[in-house]
């Protein structure tokens, strides 16, 4: 069966763990939260777990709730050279970031308007470096209950994660912190480069192996 998903920045492992197991359609057609996933990712540095966030337009006045299409960044705060400049640093002397680097250059370097069409980007991005096929279906109305599709949209709540046991892999500060599970796929990407796949494939996740 289809499954459902919003776009999000730099989906953490177990959304994209979901995503590389399951025929993805994209959730369109949803309203803006906050606190969740659609404009934030995490990442290890040196102090540990450290969320990056997309500044955004908000609404003001009695308007209140916007389309997640309707939203845009915004880009009177460099929030993009400093998310490149926290990346850059974290992950510099991991094994693979140099590998991943010039493709990834771009998405910090362009201007980008519309939050949900840079997240599609950034999702983009990771499918082309795991050697995947981008999904492009998009739904075409929203449903609270949708009868077609296995409803995985709670993937991009951030006050609750999904109940799993990641593998552990080697992290460039394990050692100071420990294992640090369910950061942004760029993270198992930089530490472990091209077994990232046959890492995402193989974890066990109660919501997808029950």
């Amino acid at each position: 069966m289809k499954s459902l998903f919003h776009p999000s920045y730099f989906p953490g492992i177990a959304t994209m763990s979901a995503m590389v197991r399951r025929e993805v359609v994209w959730e369109l057609h949803d309203n803006y939260q906050k606190q969740t996933y659609r404009n934030r990712c995490c990442i290890c540095t040196d102090s540990g777990k450290h969320l990056l966030s997309i500044p955004i337009q908000h609404v003001g006045g009695t308007n209140g709730r916007q389309r997640y299409q309707a939203v845009h960044i915004d880009n009177s705060y460099p929030w993009q050279r400093q998310h490149w400049r926290t990346l850059e640093t974290a992950y510099r002397t991991s094994p693979f970031f140099e590998y991943y680097e010039d493709d990834l250059y771009p998405l910090f370097h362009q201007k980008f308007d519309s939050l949900i069409n840079f997240n599609l980007k950034t999702i983009s991005f990771l499918y082309d470096v795991l050697q995947l096929e981008t999904p492009t279906a998009v739904t075409e109305a929203y449903e609270m209950a949708p009868d077609a599709y296995t409803d995985l949209r709670f993937l991009i709540g951030a006050k609750k994660e999904p109940q799993w046991a990641p593998e552990p892999y080697v992290q460039v500060f394990g050692d100071r912190h420990g294992f640090i599970p369910n950061t942004s796929t760029l993270d198992l990407l930089f530490n472990e480069g091209p077994n990232a796949l046959s890492y995402l494939k193989a974890q066990h996740i109660p919501f997808l192996d029950a």
